[in-house]
Order: C-alpha cells, then sequence, then structure tokens
C-alpha cells in the first residue's frame, strides 16, 4: 500500500485527489490535508466583495464531497515538511507519505509595500474568501461615503485577470447605483502596458483592455511601481501620490512558509522548481501544481512581475502529477506527462467581459509565437464564467476531476490538458531525479 498526501484542497488539490482515487486502487492510500474546511471557486471572489454573491454559494464543504469516495481527510495547518524523512507535521500528528503533491496555493506577500493588505495595512485583496469579505464589508462602508477608488498591483504581482475585473466591477456597481459620478477611478499597474497579463504578446488584449478602460473614464496608469500605502494615499515610484477612499491592490505570491523552512525545496520566494513531469529535482517523492511551482517568462519587464497560473493551467498540471504518479506506481502503462499550460482565462465585467485564450501561456522561446492568441469581448464573456463556476461546482460534489466531456470541449477549442514528454525530454529527467528507493 503507497500513501499519497495532496496538500490544499482548493482548485488544483481537489480535482487532483479526484483524479488520484480514479486511477489508483483501492489498496493505496490519499490523504487530503488543508486549513480550510470549505473549497472555494476562488475566481468568483469580486463578485463576493461587490456584495453579488453570497460566500457561500461559491464554497462546499469538503468532508462531506470526500465522503464515500475514497479519499481520506485531515483539517489542519502543516507547519513543517521534511523531504528526506518524507514526513508532514499536521498541529501536533506526523503524517507519513510516500507521496506528497503540493497544490497549498500561495501565500501573500503583504510586506512587499509598506501599507498593503487589510489586516497590517490600509487596502482590500480578493485573494482568498477572508479578505473577500473583509473587501465586501469595506465597501458597503464605501457606498455610504463614496469618493476615489484606486485599484492595483504592486510589482512582483502576477495574477492580473482580477485588476480589470475588479476595476470594472467597480464601474458596473456605481453605474447601477447611480453612484459613479462621485467616484473617480484609477487603475495602476506594473504591467508594461494594460493587459499584457505577466505574460506579453497576447494578440490585441492591450488595445482591447486600454479601449474599455477609456469607455468607462477609468484614467490608466501603466508600467508603475506602488511603493509605499498611507490610510488615504498611494504613492508610486515617480513620487506621484493617489488619494482613494477605497483600494483594491493585488500583492505578490509567495510559498507558504513551512515550504520555505525546508531546506532545498524552495526558491527564495518559497517557490517549487519542478521537472517537466512537475516532480521536484532533487526530492522525486514531491510532486507540485498550481500557483506555488515555479514558472519564469523569458520576457524581462522594466518592473519585475509574475507568470500566472490560471485555473485551466492548474487544473492540468494535476492531471499529469496523477498520471504520472500512477505511471512510477506502475499502475498504468504509458509515456510520461507534462501540462500544456494552455489557458483560458474570463475577466468578468458585470455587462461585459474579455475572454482570453493563450496557447501556450509562455511563448516559443524561438519565435516568440504561441499557437493560439486570442482576445475577445462581449455580454457573453459574462455568462460563459457564471456557467463555468456552475459546472465546476457541479463537478467537485460529484467527485469529478476533468471528465471526457470537458477534455472533448477543449478539443474543439484546438487546446488539451497534457501531452506525452519526448524520449530527449525524459532522458534529461532522468539524469537530473537523484536515485531514490520508494517505500512502497
Amino acid at each position: 500500500m503507497v500513501h499519497i498526501v495532496v496538500l490544499g484542497a482548493g482548485i488544483g488539490g481537489l480535482p487532483t485527489a479526484y483524479e488520484l482515487r480514479r486511477l489508483l486502487p483501492k489498496c493505496d492510500r490519499i490523504t487530503l490535508i488543508s486549513d480550510n474546511p470549505k473549497f472555494t471557486f476562488i475566481p468568483s471572489l469580486p463578485w463576493v466583495a461587490f456584495d453579488l454573491t453570497p460566500l457561500e454559494n461559491i464554497q462546499l464543504d469538503i468532508e462531506n464531497l470526500l465522503l464515500r469516495r475514497g479519499i481520506d481527510w485531515i483539517e489542519g495547518k502543516v507547519t513543517a515538511l521534511d523531504p528526506d524523512a518524507q514526513t508532514l507535521n499536521v498541529a501536533e500528528k506526523i503524517v507519513n507519505y510516500d507521496y506528497v503533491v503540493i497544490a497549498t496555493g500561495a501565500s501573500l506577500a503583504l510586506d512587499a509595500v509598506p501599507g498593503l493588505g487589510p489586516e497590517q495595512g490600509y487596502t482590500q485583496s480578493v485573494c482568498n474568501p477572508h479578505h473577500a469579505l473583509l473587501a465586501r464589508e469595506a465597501w458597503r462602508k464605501f457606498l455610504e461615503n463614496p469618493g476615489p477608488l484606486v485599484v492595483g498591483a504592486v510589482p512582483g504581482a502576477s495574477c492580473f485577470g482580477p485588476l480589470y475585473e475588479f476595476a470594472l466591477l467597480a464601474d458596473y456597481v456605481l453605474r447601477q447605483r447611480g453612484l459613479r459620478h462621485q467616484v473617480p477611478i484609477t487603475l495602476v499597474t506594473p504591467e508594461p502596458y494594460a493587459g499584457h497579463l505577466g505574460i506579453g504578446g497576447m494578440a490585441n488584449s492591450g488595445e482591447l483592455v486600454t479601449q474599455m478602460l477609456q469607455q468607462r473614464d477609468i484614467k490608466l496608469i501603466e508600467n508603475a511601481a506602488i511603493t509605499e500605502i498611507s490610510p488615504q494615499n498611494i504613492t508610486l515610484a515617480d513620487g506621484c501620490s493617489l488619494p482613494f477612499q477605497y483600494s483594491m491592490v493585488l500583492p505578490p505570491f509567495r510559498g507558504a512558509t513551512f515550504l520555505q523552512s525546508a531546506q532545498g525545496l524552495t526558491d527564495e520566494n518559497g517557490l517549487v522548481p519542478i521537472l517537466p513531469t512537475y516532480q521536484h529535482p532533487d526530492f522525486p517523492s514531491i510532486y507540485s501544481l498550481g500557483v506555488v511551482v515555479q514558472l519564469t517568462s523569458p520576457e524581462k519587464t522594466p518592473i519585475p512581475i509574475g507568470v500566472p497560473k490560471t485555473g485551466q493551467m492548474t487544473e492540468a498540471m494535476g492531471m499529469a502529477v496523477a498520471h504520472n504518479i500512477a505511471r512510477e506506481l506502475g499502475v498504468i502503462q504509458a509515456a510520461p506527462v507534462t501540462p500544456t499550460l494552455e489557458a483560458i482565462c474570463m475577466a468578468d465585467f458585470g455587462d461585459t467581459g474579455i475572454i482570453f485564450i493563450a496557447a501556450p501561456v509562455l511563448p516559443d522561446c524561438v519565435t516568440g509565437k504561441r499557437r493560439i492568441s486570442v482576445a475577445k469581448c462581449g455580454r457573453w464573456v459574462n455568462w460563459v464564467k457564471i456557467g463555468f463556476e456552475k459546472f465546476f461546482l457541479i463537478k467537485m460534489r460529484l467527485g469529478m476531476s476533468v471528465p471526457w466531456f470537458e477534455r472533448w470541449g477543449l478539443r474543439v477549442l484546438g487546446l488539451s490538458l497534457v501531452e506525452a514528454i519526448s524520449d530527449s525530454s525524459l532522458v534529461a529527467v532522468s539524469s537530473k531525479l537523484p536515485s531514490t528507493t520508494y517505500k512502497n
């Protein structure tokens, strides 16, 4: 019997646990560990912040999901990971594993800029459920006394979809309430240009995003670094000061503290290096997926920004990880696979939206081009995003990872989740892995 532990029960961790359970025999044990008893559909948190949907509408009780599905559940905070001993500390428990899948998401680097964040600073965020509820409470107070609104991201941020979503949703909600004329909106981004999204070269995304901001009378400040935040002002590197009554500013992401504490496991930001199989190069019993993995763009921007990891990319990573673990255990006879890192990102603006499709997310390092690069806008994007939220929650209720009809739909769009690793890449992967005897 092999014991596989999945850390994190979000968009990456929960589907990966389902896929492992589908692939592996019942005698193999799978344990899901999270310090949050609820699964949350994170992409819908901006709607929670604007009081457009209750948080409970996008959450599911994890323990109930796992009942009768042959997956063990531990609710608790992981405080230490020992890659050599293959153990985890969860509260006062020690959990042994044969493989561990790190799908924790990221911790927020709220110390990146003085005054950042809702608890120790003066800005809101929509990066986790707790922050979305704080943002909602602050929004309710803001509507009673409206004034300047600043939406931004600090240097090192990597997820820019919510930046545009928040600014344009704010415009939509304020117009619905007849308050827009009282609220000047400014959007500040460290991207070289609006619509860069941390990846660049996205068809007409720059033109489309800029045009939409102009149509909604939202002031745009590009290629700007936020350096300090006080109770009512945001200061930029060029000395410009932006007053605000309400502000939502996205922070950079780091790996969880317990990952950073494990010697040789992460980079300086706590992000986990990976091979094409999504194994750790030094610890073959460790796989990683989602925001916590280390991805580097070949493009150097004037202000440092990160590479986004969308929900689709995260799901693809999880499917690759489950396949590769099952292959290592001899359950399936197939070549190892790697995620294609093809992404669909839907930004909802209330009465319209933009869909971005990048296949792959990072352009070819030689040609600088992608196989598919699309940016389209329309009211239908809003409907598609709402539909996908409902679909994903149904999948999680039913214990499904990526069903055949979802894979078929992606193929219709010319997209896929994983691809086989070439023989030459496989040789390179094997040469980087240390010799290890597994406990199975």
